[in-house]
């Protein structure tokens, strides 16, 4: 953060600030005026010492207010995602569609590390967290017109910050001298129509009693609207790469781009019925028929489900956003000061009705057809004569049964509607001691809180009964002999249980989709505390200068509790058993921090900060700096800092919590009864796998199997804190004798953490314990033993995973950023580059393992790149914008898992994105622009499901890659 000693902000000290930020330039313009009583002594993120040359020895990236304005960016998120520091965020309203929770928020990832190992700080100060049980923070909630610049720094800062600053900080400084009102509106979408996009906000400021006194707020509402995969060609039908669809280790690399389509669900809304050896469905005119076909094809009818067809690509996003500040002069030298942010946020995620089946509702999977009532055989209410009369029984219970698998399409789409509501509040005093000293003292309360509607799915208790219904001629409801569908069970009728037919399109009565639909409720809540004061000033002076001091302390106190409605956490309502999550923590820290001037051209810094935690105990965090001005137009800087994380509290308390994993390869796939060594052994001795080979010659498995494996993922109260070691090394190169304007930096990163706070992934734990030499990995595997309704018998039932201190995590790098302007011509060029070449980047899952590396797969590319170039002439200013992501290879793991594919050999092309915009103003208060995002309409690099790397439903990485297409917009600012 920079922060001023005193009162507003003369514009030259942002521009000098600006310079020291990108280019690494000390800030002297602030000494050069001569109306100043006094020096402006001003704080650099990374830093709490404040000095009247603030430079730092750790790469700082700055996005001011005016690259916000020339992006059209009603998210903030969206324009740090084109920053080549940032790597693929977990949440994003394009990649999000599936999530149980949370889905549309916005988050950061500096260097592909994880949302948890970014700081997101606004002010200088923490924010609360958006995401429940973590600390990740949701952009969604600091309004993008609000911010004056955004800095990022990236490498360890946790002696500084504290905890979670393992790759860097992202700080955004909100605006606090602006006096007048200012109004802006914009509108766009895409070239299909769909992602429209609404914002106004309208912003004022302005001072009083006696000029010692000044406030400003932020009104704001954006409006995004849904994109659907359906109104994209490349995901409008249901498709699997070809290599998934073989599962077969003996897959050939250009498998991977061929795409079996369509691959649509075999749980279709008319529902397919196993009755003894006949599989029974309705065709498109729900007639029945005793065949089905998935996918068609040679003059059949397709009788399966297009589940993209439902499937939003992204996700409907709606703000109300608040922000306020101030500040009052107590006296000359003490002044109060306050923070306030609101926002409400919705979003809605949309995705196929639920596949429903009897394994969901029947332990055996088998659904009676008929009941012994009295003595008298009574059969179902609704099943057909041909299904009726082709059923036998399976059970050995004396009576018909047959198998069912139905999408719930009359019951709806399955979605949730989140209303999310942020809430932040600082408060504080801040200011002289003497000429040379400062303090500030904050507390700072945050509080998120969510209610989430989940819809289309039922109970299935409430299923079953209804499904248990038979034709009343016996006066089972003591209500006459009616000759009309009643529930069998007394009890459910006394619940008012209405008869189900599955049988057919649209086949439920209001009545029934009443009695069995069951929405699902998600309440959540995350608070954060915070106390802390920072004292700052001049301790003694050496021949080269003044030692400067920064000391404080902090006590922070979070708390997060998740918790769905009962039917969820049980799963019986046939969705995701999700069991509360609820924890707490508090932290108490202390730091030290010195800048020592050793030579005139040398400044060397330190810092270390101790913490006590309430889950881990003691930690200690500290870095150590230099910055060298060998000439006026060089410097060098290097830091070398330790950096602490904590876990969170969904990594110490979740509960085991069912989720649904994709791109997953069996390695069994393809096993016979002899030979393929250890892997056939540990594969064969499995009763299932083994009863599979007995009956095909080989394992092998069905379309269900693929789409069907599920697990639970759960926290570990053992955990201890994670540690990364980061070093720094940059040169900063500021030529003005040789090219007046031009800055270069060339930064060299590397940071590596040990224990690591990571999940176990899942396809290493299946390559462990078939053929990689240990087999206690095989404790987190279920398998089934026998044939079950859709699934073949060895196939994947549960993968477990739970998250633990792994062998490691890291990644090593070279980011170089160029800014260069002058007047050419009757206006003013400009540019700026960042790019950074990333040349490692691994995790380790466990201790002792080989180091699964991510450096240049899909979503962490060796090569990315942001060029901006600008010109303004008078009232007309232009801005182009390239965004360029590098080739990448697939998911090593999943490349592994096939004999003929080495890992690193196949993956996607490069890609660039242009986006533009030209404004001008018609008055010296009002401004008019146009812009484009995806100008030339890029389509996404090809990554089919079924390959590691494809969101679902989108047919590509659409958290890296841009899945919408072309949009455009216009809107207008006025400032009075």
């Amino acid at each position: 953060m920079i922060k001023n000693e005193k009162n507003p902000r003369p514009l030259f000290v942002y521009s000098a600030i600006a310079m020291a930020m990108m280019g690494g330039v000390s800030v002297n313009a602030v000494a050069q005026d001569e109306e100043l009583e006094k020096v402006e002594r001003i704080q650099v993120t990374g830093s709490r010492i404040r000095s009247a040359e603030a430079m730092s020895s750790a790469p700082i990236q700055v996005v001011d207010s005016s690259a916000i304005d020339a992006s059209g960016s009603l998210n903030i998120q969206d324009l740090l995602l084109e920053n080549p520091a940032f790597g693929t965020p977990a949440i994003s309203r394009t990649n999000s569609n599936f999530n149980t929770s949370s889905a549309g928020v916005a988050t950061v990832d500096l260097r592909n590390l994880g949302s948890n190992r970014t700081l997101v700080l606004v002010n200088g100060r923490r924010y609360v967290a958006g995401v429940p049980g973590s600390s990740a923070v949701d952009l969604n909630t600091i309004p993008s017109q609000f911010i004056e610049r955004v800095e990022i720094m990236t490498g360890g800062a946790s002696s500084v910050y504290g905890s979670d600053a393992v790759a860097g900080v992202v700080n955004f400084v909100l605006k606090d001298d602006f006096e007048g009102i200012e109004f802006e509106g914009q509108y766009g979408e895409s070239k299909e129509g769909d992602d429209q996009s609404r914002q106004f906000s309208v912003t004022s400021g302005f001072s009083g009693l006696d000029d010692k006194g000044k406030v400003m707020f932020h009104l704001g509402y954006s409006d995004q609207g849904g994109v659907f995969a359906r109104d994209r060609s490349r995901s409008s039908v249901d498709q699997i790469a070809q290599i998934a669809f073989e599962n077969s280790e003996t897959g050939q690399a250009s498998d991977i781009f061929e795409a079996v389509r369509p691959f649509f669900s075999s749980f279709p809304p008319q529902g397919r019925f196993d009755a003894g050896d006949t599989r029974f469905t309705y065709n498109s005119n729900n007639v029945l028929q005793d065949s089905f076909s998935t996918n068609g094809g040679d003059g059949v009818e397709a009788n399966g489900f297009n589940r993209n067809g439902v499937r939003a690509l992204a996700i409907p996003t709606e703000r109300y956003l608040f922000a306020s500040n101030g500040s009052y002069d107590i006296t000359d030298k003490h002044t109060f000061f306050f923070e306030g942010t609101y926002a409400s946020t919705s979003t809605q995620s949309e995705l196929e009705p639920f596949p429903f089946a009897s394994d969901d509702i029947y332990a055996n999977g088998r659904v009676p057809i008929e009941f012994l009532v009295n003595d008298e055989l009574l059969r179902n209410a609704f099943v057909p004569d041909e299904i009726y009369n082709a059923a036998t029984d399976t059970d050995g219970d004396g009576l018909r049964d047959i198998f069912f698998a139905k999408r719930l399409s009359d019951i709806g789409n399955r979605g949730a509607r989140a209303e999310r509501d942020t809430f932040r509040l600082a408060v504080g005093f801040q200011g002289e001691i003497n000429d040379s000293w400062f303090y500030d003292t904050y507390y700072v309360y945050g509080k998120t809180k969510e209610a989430q509607l989940s819809s289309g799915l039922v109970n299935v208790q409430s299923f079953r009964r209804g499904l248990e219904a038979v034709i009343d001629s016996q006066d089972l409801d003591n209500d006459g002999i009616t000759n009309e569908a009643i529930c069998l069970d007394a009890t459910a009728r006394s619940f008012n249980c209405a008869p189900v037919n599955i049988f057919g399109f649209n086949s439920m009565s209001q009545s029934a989709i009443d009695f069995v639909r069951a929405p699902s409720m998600l309440s959540t809540s995350v608070e954060q505390e915070i106390i802390g004061g920072n004292i700052t000033g001049d301790l003694f002076e050496l021949p080269a200068g003044m030692v400067g001091i920064a000391a404080g302390f902090e006590y922070r106190e979070e708390f997060s509790r998740s918790e769905f409605d009962a039917l969820q956490q049980a799963g019986l309502n046939a969705g995701n058993a999700i069991p509360a999550t609820e924890g707490e923590f508090d932290v108490t820290e202390y730091y030290v921090e010195a800048n020592i001037p050793v030579l005139e051209s040398v400044t060397m810094n330190a810092a270390i900060r101790l913490s006590d935690y309430s889950t881990v105990g003691n930690t200690e965090s500290w870095n150590v700096g230099v910055d060298w001005e060998v000439t006026e137009d060089l410097r060098l800087r290097a830091t070398r800092a330790r950096s602490t994380r904590a876990p969170n509290i969904n990594e110490l308390f979740s509960p085991p919590s069912q989720t649904f994993p994709s791109g997953l390869n069996d390695p069994c796939v393809g096993v016979s009864s002899t030979g393929d060594g250890a892997l056939g052994d540990a594969c064969r001795a499995d009763v299932g796998i083994a009863n599979n080979i007995a009956t095909n010659g080989e394992f092998t498995l069905n379309q269900s199997d693929l789409q069907g494996i599920s697990g639970f993922n759960r926290g570990n109260p053992d955990l201890k804190e994670e540690v990364g070691d980061s070093v720094t090394v940059g040169v900063v190169f500021t030529p003005e004798s040789l090219i007046s304007g031009l800055d270069i930096t060339i930064d060299y990163f590397d940071i590596e953490v040990t224990d690591a706070i990571v999940s176990t992934p899942r396809q290493f734990i299946l390559s462990q314990c078939y053929g990689g030499g240990d087999d206690s990995f095989c404790n987190f595997i279920t398998r089934r033993s026998a044939a079950a309704g859709n699934n073949s018998a060895g196939s994947l039932e549960f993968i477990d995973s739970g998250v633990s201190n792994s062998g490691g995590l890291g990644t090593e790098g070279v980011d170089l950023t160029l800014t260069y302007s002058r007047d050419i011509g009757p206006g003013q060029f400009r540019t700026r580059l960042a790019y950074t070449y990333l040349i490692d980047g691994y995790t380790i899952p466990l201790p002792g393992a080989d180091k699964d590396e991510f450096a240049g797969e899909v979503g962490s590319s060796e090569h990315k790149a942001n060029w901006n170039f600008g010109y303004k002439y008078n009232d007309f200013d232009f801005n182009w914008s390239l965004t360029f992501i590098g080739d990448a290879a697939f998911d090593d793991q999943f490349l592994n898992s096939f004999d003929n594919i080495p890992a690193g050999s196949v993956g996607v092309g490069s890609v660039t994105y242009h986006d533009v915009q030209a404004s001008y103003h018609i008055t010296d208060s009002i401004e008019l622009y146009a812009g484009a995002n995806n100008l030339f309409d890029k389509e996404p690099p090809r990554i089919i499901s079924g390959v590691t790397g494809s969101d679902t439903g989108a047919e590509t990485d659409a958290g890296t890659y841009d899945p919408i297409g072309r949009t455009v917009y216009v809107g207008f600012r006025s400032k009075f």
